[in-house]
């Protein structure tokens, strides 16, 4: 029954990793020394039924391989961790442990390259669905997940889904981007501090240099023969940045509004901060679909949004049932007692509304 359950949603996530390409990335810094690294995920099908997952020291978990059992590496967790997951409790796609290391998936679908799965080594195998979970589990640094890399061998569950690549974040503000191509993983130093999707990550870099005549701030008025030209508005020296929703488009508007966002003096400034912007992400559900295809009734093509204040291990999220936004605060879990636990992010799927009371 576990396997037929697993396989039945190898299939779903099939579907979503193939079909559902937009998570957008960035990374602010407060000036109390925080870093938030913040978040979207899409998916247009259906309803994730997306989870949050408390870890604690100790607990063993076992991964997935191909074929839907649970045969391939089983790792104990040295650190204690929270961690969002889609679908099922073991897929965390985005979390952070208690000491300091924040990590999260996002779809690099047409470009990743895996190792073929070998039962021979299925010891030492892992889902990449799983992978968050065993960096968040075992590692405190950037530098101990790099050594690590090379023991394990990361497979797809399913052939039929996407690849995907991974954001690694210390305390301190450092970044790395994983890939794994050809079957060998590399770490890309992110500075920038921005992640969509395909293509690989150095592509985007360089495609920012298209955009080098995009600057914040308005533009001054000229002539064109005895022609004078003004802006139409404020932000005109942005006027050109693409503006669908493509990762490279978006990678684009994110570097850009993530540069000009002004620096904030606190980090729960900047979580408020990181989900302005990210606002500008949000994807309406029908665009996904051709005119005339049913779209699934759901709110929203951006399930949930999530900011994570490293340094004071708090998880900020909020959903397309519910805009407010709730905190996981890891300083109230003692991970070494408490029990593991999963529960959905919304309890009740539905958008609080207040009403105010005017008159008499």
């Amino acid at each position: 029954m576990k396997r037929l359950f697993i396989l039945v949603t190898m299939i779903t996530i099939g579907a979503i990793v193939n079909s559902s390409r937009a998570c957008t990335g960035i990374t602010l810094h407060s000036a109390d020394g925080a870093t938030i690294t913040a978040r979207t995920i899409e998916w247009a099908g259906n309803d994730l039924e997306s989870r949050y997952s408390v870890v604690p020291r100790g607990y063993t978990q076992q991964s997935y391989v191909p074929g839907g059992l649970k045969e391939g590496m089983t790792f104990k967790a040295k650190y204690g961790y929270v961690g969002l997951a889609v679908e099922q409790e073991e897929f965390v796609v985005d979390g952070l442990n208690e000491a300091g290391l924040a990590a999260a998936l996002f779809y690099f679908p047409d470009y990743g390259q895996y190792e073929d799965y070998d039962p021979a080594s299925k010891s030492t195998t892992i889902s990449d669905l799983q992978l968050v979970s065993w960096i968040l589990s075992r590692f405190s640094t950037i530098d101990e997940v790099r050594e690590a890399i090379s023991g394990i061998h990361v497979v797809t569950i399913d052939p039929r889904g996407s690849t995907v690549h991974w954001r690694i974040t210390e305390e301190n503000g450092r970044q790395v981007v994983l890939e794994i191509v050809g079957g060998k993983p590399t770490f890309y130093e992110n500075t920038l501090g921005v992640l969509t999707n395909s293509p690989g990550f150095e592509w985007h870099i360089t495609n920012l240099n298209n955009y080098v005549n995009l600057a914040s701030g308005p533009i001054k008025e000229h002539k064109v023969g005895e022609l004078m030209l003004t802006a139409f508005g404020g932000g005109a020296g942005l006027h050109g940045i693409p503006g669908d929703m493509t990762p490279p488009s978006r990678f684009v508007r994110a570097a850009f509004f993530q540069a000009t966002a002004p620096r904030m003096e606190t980090a729960s400034k900047t979580v408020t901060q990181a989900f302005h912007i990210l606002n500008n992400f949000d994807i309406p559900t029908g665009i996904q679909f051709a005119q005339g295809q049913p779209v699934p009734d759901i709110p929203s093509a951006t399930q949930w949004t999530v900011a994570t204040d490293i340094k004071n291990r708090r998880i900020y999220y909020r959903t397309m049932h519910n805009s407010n936004i709730r905190c996981l605060d890891l300083n109230t879990v003692d991970f070494g007692k408490v029990k593991y636990s999963s529960a959905l992010l919304d309890e009740v799927k539905l958008q609080p509304i207040e009403t105010i009371r005017i008159g008499k």
